[in-house]
C-alpha cells in the first residue's frame, strides 16, 4: 500500500491515517519496525513535527510503541485489539480462559464451514510442528507450536476480528502457559488431531464436539 503525500489541511490527521493504514492492512506486520522518520517525513511531504505527532497518537492508542535506541515498532493491528490485550491482560484466569474456549468453538465451527486448500496445508503443517514440539520436550517451543494451531484454525475461520481478537488472547497466555509447564515439561499430551482433521473434512459438528473435548481435558488437567 503506497503512502499518499499529505495535503495543507489536516496534517497530522493526514498522517496518522496513512499510518494507520499501513498497519490495518498488515503492509507494516505485528512486531515490524516502521520505517524511518526521515523516509517518512520524505513519503508524506510533511515537517518533522507534524509526524512526531501523529505518530505520538498512535503509540497512545496502542498500535506503535517507541523503543529507544531502535525504533518505533508495530504492537498491534487495530486499537480494538490494543485495548481488548490490556483488558486481557487484568482479567482473572478463570474468565479468560471461558473467553478462549468460546472463541475456539466459533473458531472450529468457522473454520470447518469456510477452510481452504491453503488453510488445510496450514493447518496440518502446524499440528505436525506441535507433535513434534511436544516429543522434543522443549517447552518454549511447544507453547510457540500449540498456539500456532488455534491460530491456523481461528485464521481459518476467515472472520478477521475472531482471528485478531485470538492472536491478542494468545500473546496475552503465552506467559502463564509456559510457566505451567516447568522447564522440566510434565505436562500431558493433549490430541488436536481428531479436531483439526473435523475442520479439513469440513464436519461442522465434530469440529465443535472434538475442541470442546480437548478444551475440557485442558482445563481439568
Amino acid at each position: 500500500m503506497a503512502i499518499e503525500s499529505a495535503r495543507k489541511t489536516g496534517l497530522v490527521d493526514h498522517v496518522i491515517e496513512q499510518l494507520r493504514a499501513q498497519v490495518t492492512s498488515g503492509e507494516w506486520p505485528v512486531g515490524s519496525r516502521i520505517p524511518p522518520e526521515t523516509e517518512l517525513i520524505d513519503l508524506l511531504g510533511v515537517g518533522r513535527n507534524t509526524l512526531r505527532e501523529g505518530v505520538r497518537v498512535l503509540v497512545h492508542s496502542g498500535l506503535l510503541e517507541v523503543q529507544q535506541g531502535s525504533g518505533t515498532f508495530v504492537v498491534s493491528r487495530s486499537e480494538a485489539t490494543a485495548t481488548v490485550r490490556e483488558r486481557i491482560a487484568s482479567s482473572h484466569a478463570a474468565d479468560t480462559m471461558e473467553v478462549r474456549r468460546g472463541l475456539e468453538l466459533e473458531a472450529a465451527r468457522l473454520a470447518a464451514l469456510r477452510r481452504t486448500d491453503a488453510d488445510i496445508v496450514n493447518l496440518r503443517e502446524a499440528l505436525a510442528n506441535r507433535e513434534a514440539a511436544f516429543h522434543s520436550r522443549d517447552s518454549e517451543q511447544f507453547v510457540k507450536a500449540d498456539i500456532a494451531v488455534h491460530q491456523a484454525v481461528a485464521d481459518a475461520s476467515h472472520n478477521q476480528l475472531l482471528s485478531d481478537l485470538y492472536r491478542e488472547l494468545s500473546e496475552s497466555l503465552y506467559e502463564t502457559v509456559r510457566a505451567g509447564l516447568g522447564d522440566d515439561f510434565n505436562g500431558p499430551h493433549i490430541d488436536h488431531s481428531k479436531a483439526i482433521e473435523a475442520i479439513v473434512s469440513g464436519d461442522v459438528d465434530a469440529a465443535v464436539a472434538e475442541t470442546m473435548a480437548y478444551m475440557r481435558e485442558l482445563i481439568d488437567s
